[in-house]
């Protein structure tokens, strides 16, 4: 090599390693592709739904070490669900498509609830300690079948 040579690569050298360090240090986007779940793992966890209109079997179970109160709304007055104990009952249908349910600690800690679909026409309501204050407070089954938790 010669000495100008050397000289227009030193001139250069600054430029030439900022873009190399933004080429290596960009993210690459890969095209999508489309396809099947082969493993259920695979596809990350799908939304609760149900057919609406459809009668459903409703557990809530009390996965607490403390007392919790549960109204459906306009079904019932609040019921006490003490800590490991299950209620079941069933809702929906073509006279009552969705249904609400509400819950709160008796102590008033927060709350949070794991939606669960373990047979096609039950929902599992898994009543569990923690959360974010104020927590989860209700269930709601809407009328698209779709079930959110708020």
């Amino acid at each position: 090599m010669t000495l100008r040579t050397l000289y227009l690569l030193s001139k250069f050298l600054p430029a030439v390693l900022v873009a190399t360090a933004v080429f290596l240090t960009t993210e690459r986007y890969h095209p999508a592709i489309a396809g099947t779940c082969v493993a259920a793992t695979s596809c990350g966890r799908q939304p609760v739904q149900f057919v609406p209109g459809q009668r459903i079997t409703v557990e809530v179970v009390n996965l607490t070490q403390s007392v919790v109160q549960l109204q459906q709304l306009s079904a019932t007055d609040p019921l006490s669900i003490s800590p490991g104990q299950v209620r079941t009952f069933v809702r929906g249908g073509r006279t009552d498509p969705n249904f609400s349910v509400v819950f709160w600690d008796a102590i008033g800690l927060p709350l949070r609830v794991n939606i669960l679909k373990p047979e096609a026409r039950k929902l599992r309501i898994e009543v569990l300690p923690g959360g974010r204050p104020p927590g989860d407070r209700s269930v709601y089954l809407k009328d698209d079948g779709r079930v959110a938790v708020l």
